[in-house]
């Protein structure tokens, strides 16, 4: 961010090195800078005395402590190699020895030479490539100008976040606080260095949450990452503005002292996505190992809340349909409009599918302009809604996410119905609709070489181009490919998943701009959708080069999702439930928040590529999303939205974007949408996956289970039981030699479920084939 440019030059200080006392195995040696090196790195340690959020003074330590006109500090560094020669972890233990420090914050600053405004800067869901954009507005989904409309070149703009100047010759501070990212880490990589720096650290330390800052100067050479404890900004971000902070230093008397943890990686790399696999690979480095709880069956999760859905079936002058939000109107796409309906669909109940029938039918027959793109919703009273206006343009406009998320779920539906036995039923209005809808995306693509952000389903032109809106389009193309056996549409799926793997995630590291209501910002859902679209294409051709891709995009995701289960304000609802929200999904640079699952999936193609490559690092992640999604749902005994049984709503909230009193409460509402992720979940994610010949065990579904006993024909499992629920449990085996092939999409139809009464244990002994032999109850 650019405001108040004096104080962030007075802010920044010229790189200086620190020798600082190491103490190892009793011996004491110097940290030298010789780490850092490869990355043109020093490090310093300093105490700042402020008057409210304003430095007053700075005083850097020597080599083991500091004095000042008023107080004695010992400074106490200490330091552990990796097991690899990129890591090191350092300590800096602080004492106030003796005197006094009034309003004073401790601060360990890594300083940077040799910088250049082309590194890539990620902080882990609030900046991605530095948010070096153009920005627009002051608030929430700011309205776009005019010049922003028809123009294939306008630069993707974001809503006013933390952000690193995107202007030469200005320098930038960037003030954030650990409870801003998913993940409490700084990163870059250094194109020119053909580097990657990570420093990971803690949420907290004994004094609160810890600050990150990162200040450049105004030539753009030189930059600064900076770890303060306790945090103390001047303006805290919020939903595309900002508010004081009201951040605090604290008094110190003699023997405070505070304890500073930090983990370093430096590592060859050669491009943005080197940067993305290796933050995967150690973003749980610092924190360890979250410890999910198993309080909610997927059995459960899906009776409760299909039930809610199920109650919300209305019939209006519109039409008749599973309404998406909390009033009557409808939304395609996004926020579950023909979404929810998939469940409903999967339920195989005779009822809920004619009604995802009736939806169906109004959809297609109600919503699709002449081009074939869809309208984006219709209000009850059936007057079409159009979206990001602006009055010098009438025409009515829509999402290009909405119409992604309508082709990829309308050809779900066609393929789930065909393999419940019900092809029958499937209307011929509804294909036309799904090859007009595609063969859309495709004359868009041929026409502009992208799908835009905002379409007119009139005409088929773009009105807002750029951000990667359609990321979830080349899924939906691939699928319909090959349902309908349109090579065409095949090419076009692989050309547009290149061009935005390209353009967007090697060149710039982020995806964004498919909500409706962020301007082009980085956000979760664009990841998620686009990794969605790869796995399809994977799926559909079988071409292994899409894995790689998709890997890359997976680590993208990661970057959006708690790694760890943060601290929360002891009166919260959150705390005093204690739930381990590690798992839960940023939404993007703009709403600093998080939410209980993918808006909006299953995760499903998480575990498929798990299958794929057999890196677990994917089936944890999606393991990790499930279960912070059932701490969020409304139960009895465990009351988050104060709403329907089984409801959920998507605040999950670890920062004060949306003042102080925000951290770590529920909101007393729903979202349909976090409801229908979660029933997606428990119908697309196998329970319990295994593999026969290796032995390998997965446990997605809120239960324990462990092998017992293992030959050439069988595995016998031990299933346990620990939650209040009953919980029928989808199993999925197979031999490694299965897992290569691509997963279909319905293969949740062929899954066993085995019944595991609540506080029972169950023994099964399953074969290669997916066969339950026999079950035994222990208890």
């Amino acid at each position: 961010m650019n405001f108040n440019k004096k104080s962030c030059l007075s802010a920044f200080i010229i790189c200086t090195c620190l020798l600082g006392i190491v103490h190892a195995q009793g011996v004491k040696k110097l940290i030298t800078p010789d780490f850092l090196k490869a990355v043109r790195g020093n490090m310093r340690v300093s105490a700042i005395q402020y008057e409210g959020t304003k430095a007053l003074n700075k005083f850097e330590f020597g080599n083991n402590g500091l004095t000042t006109d008023s107080a004695q500090w010992l400074l106490d560094l200490t330091s552990k190699q990796g097991t690899g020669p990129g890591m090191l972890e350092i300590t800096a233990d602080i004492t106030l020895k003796e005197g006094h420090a009034a309003a004073t914050a401790l601060e360990v600053s890594f300083d940077f030479s040799s910088w250049s405004n082309k590194n890539y800067v990620m902080v882990p869901a609030s900046m991605y490539n530095g948010n070096r954009y153009p920005a627009i507005g002051n608030g929430y989904n700011p309205p776009y100008t005019r010049d922003m409309y028809y123009n294939p070149n306008v630069p993707l703009t974001i809503s006013n976040n933390p952000r690193l100047s995107a202007e030469p010759n200005k320098a930038s501070l960037v003030q954030l606080q650990t409870g801003n990212a998913a993940t409490p880490a700084m990163c870059f990589f250094s194109p020119s260095l053909r580097k990657g720096f990570i420093l990971l650290i803690t949420q907290q330390t004994t004094l609160g949450n810890s600050g990150l800052t990162i200040a450049e100067n105004a030539k753009q050479d030189s930059c600064c990452f900076r770890i303060s404890a306790p945090s103390v900004r001047r303006l805290a971000p919020g939903f595309g503005d900002f508010h004081e902070s009201g951040d605090k230093a604290p008094d110190w008397k003699p023997g405070d002292h505070v304890t500073i943890t930090m983990r370093l990686y430096v590592f060859d790399a050669g491009s943005i996505p080197d940067l993305l696999t290796k933050f995967m690979q150690v973003r749980k480095d610092i924190t360890g190992a979250n410890n999910p709880r198993n309080i909610l069956p997927m059995s459960e999760l899906l009776a409760v809340s299909s039930a809610i859905c199920s109650g919300n079936f209305i019939h209006v002058p519109a039409g008749s349909y599973y309404k998406p939000e909390n009033n009557d109107d409808f939304q395609l796409g996004w926020v579950s409009g023909m979404m929810n309906t998939y469940p409903m669909l999967a339920l195989n109940n005779p009822k809920e599918r004619e009604r995802v029938a009736e939806e169906i039918d109004f959809v297609v027959n109600k919503l699709q302009g002449k081009s074939g793109f869809f309208y984006g919703g219709i209000e009850a009273n059936g007057r079409l809604l159009f979206e990001k206006m602006h009055p010098d343009f009438p025409e009515g406009q829509a999402m290009v996410r909405k119409n992604s998320d309508a082709l990829l779920w309308l050809m779900k539906h066609l393929l789930l119905l065909k393999a419940q036995g019900f092809g029958n039923t499937i209307k011929p209005g509804w294909e036309s609709a799904a090859k007009k809808l595609a063969e859309a995306f495709a004359k868009a693509w041929k026409k502009y070489g992208e799908f835009g952000q905002y379409i007119v389903p009139e005409t088929g032109q773009i009105a807002v181009f750029n951000s990667t809106a359609g990321a979830i389009a080349p899924g939906g193309l691939a699928i319909a490919a090959n349902y309908f056996n349109h090579p065409e549409w095949l090419v076009v799926a692989r050309e547009a998943a290149n061009y935005y793997y390209q353009r967007d995630v090697v060149k710039q590291g982020l995806t964004g701009g498919d909500c409706g209501d962020i301007s082009m910002d980085a956000n979760s859902e664009s990841a998620f959708g686009f990794l969605e679209s790869l796995m399809a294409l994977y799926n559909v051709t079988g071409d292994k080069s899409w894995l790689q891709k998709a890997g890359v995009e997976a680590a993208l995701c990661s970057t959006w999702v708690l790694s760890y289960d943060p601290v929360f304000p002891s009166g919260s609802q959150i705390a005093k439930l204690n739930c381990h929200m590690a798992g839960a999904v940023w939404a993007s640079i703009q709403n600093k928040h998080s939410a209980p699952g993918i808006c909006e999936a299953s995760g499903d193609y998480l575990f498929k590529l798990y299958r794929a490559t057999g890196n677990k690092l994917y089936a944890d992640l999606i393991g990790d999303i499930q279960h912070a999604h059932a701490e969020a749902v409304n139960m009895p005994g465990h009351y988050t939205t104060n709403n329907l049984i089984g409801s959920s709503m998507e605040r999950i909230q670890p920062s004060d974007a949306e003042g102080r009193g925000s951290v770590g409460n529920f909101i007393n509402t729903r979202n349909s949408w976090t409801e229908t992720n979660g029933m997606l979940m428990a119908i697309e994610l196998p329970g319990i996956y295994l593999q026969t010949d290796k032995g390998k065990l997965l446990v997605f579904d809120h239960v324990e289970a462990a092998v017992l006993k293992k030959d050439k024909k069988s595995t016998t499992l031990l299933v346990s039981n620990t939650t209040v629920y009953d919980a029928n449990v989808a199993v999925f085996a197979e031999s490694s030699a299965q897992a290569r092939e691509p997963l279909p999409y319905t293969a949740f139809l062929h899954w066993p479920k085995v019944m595991v009464k609540a506080g029972q244990k169950v023994q099964m002994q399953i074969t290669t084939g997916n066969k339950i032999l026999t079950i035994k109850t222990l208890n």
